[in-house]
């Protein structure tokens, strides 16, 4: 009865991981091809005051907002957030758990390196002042970061929490703030909307087969 019951669900996330990938290659070829220039000067510029495009619309305190969001998809504060939450898993027994997010996190954070050096696409040259970046545009880190580890989290809070009405909520709250830390990237000028959208999908695809590569393993485990 479990098996059947799981079934539905195993298959969903595989053609959700497939079809995230399936989004991140169609992007990349774009990208590659120069056919998404005009779109995403388009959206940029939509985010930029018209009076003057070095900055963001709206006021000050919206920007210092956009800087606020952004840092949450920075690798600073996930490190912190994967670190301790890893930590707590520990104490509370639950090493399977943290071993598995220690795992997606590094494993994120290997394929964001490798994909920045492979596209090497410059950013573009509106970045609010202040603003400091190292890497290449091409995905976005903070897109891909933010999806992989936030993604994972809600996964593990879902396991342990029982009701669906919770479920839903973290899985919102994830996506939310994932969609969030996307588009502040746009907002502050550091990423075009197609670094942006490759790297929420990215991001997705590997958060899904890491959970999906868990169930698996801890599957045939249990049946031993």
């Amino acid at each position: 009865m479990l098996r059947k019951r799981l079934e539905p669900r195993i298959l969903a996330t595989i053609i959700a991981t497939a079809s995230a990938a399936w989004v991140f290659i169609a992007v990349a070829e774009d990208v590659v091809e120069g056919e998404t220039g005009a779109i995403d000067t388009a959206i940029l510029s939509a985010f930029r005051n018209p009076a003057d495009p070095a900055q963001p619309f709206g006021p000050p305190w919206l920007h210092e907002l956009g800087r606020d969001v952004t840092a949450l998809g920075s690798p600073g504060i996930l490190a912190f957030v994967v670190v301790a939450t890893a930590v707590f898993l520990l104490l509370a027994g639950r090493r399977r758990d943290s071993l598995f997010l220690t795992a997606a996190t590094v494993g994120g954070g290997l394929l964001t390196a490798v994909l920045k050096d492979a596209f090497a696409r410059p950013r573009p040259e509106f970045a609010l002042p202040g603003v400091h970046v190292f890497t290449t545009s091409f995905p976005s880190g903070h897109a891909l970061g933010s999806a992989a580890i936030y993604f994972t989290l809600a996964a593990l809070i879902t396991r342990i929490v029982p009701q669906p009405k919770l479920k839903t909520y973290v899985m919102g709250v994830a996506v939310f703030l994932t969609v969030l830390i996307g588009l502040s990237r746009i907002y502050l000028g550091l990423h075009w909307s197609s670094d942006v959208l490759a790297g929420w999908a990215a991001g997705a695809a590997w958060a899904l087969a890491c959970w999906l590569t868990a169930h698996v393993m801890e599957t045939r485990s249990n049946r031993l």
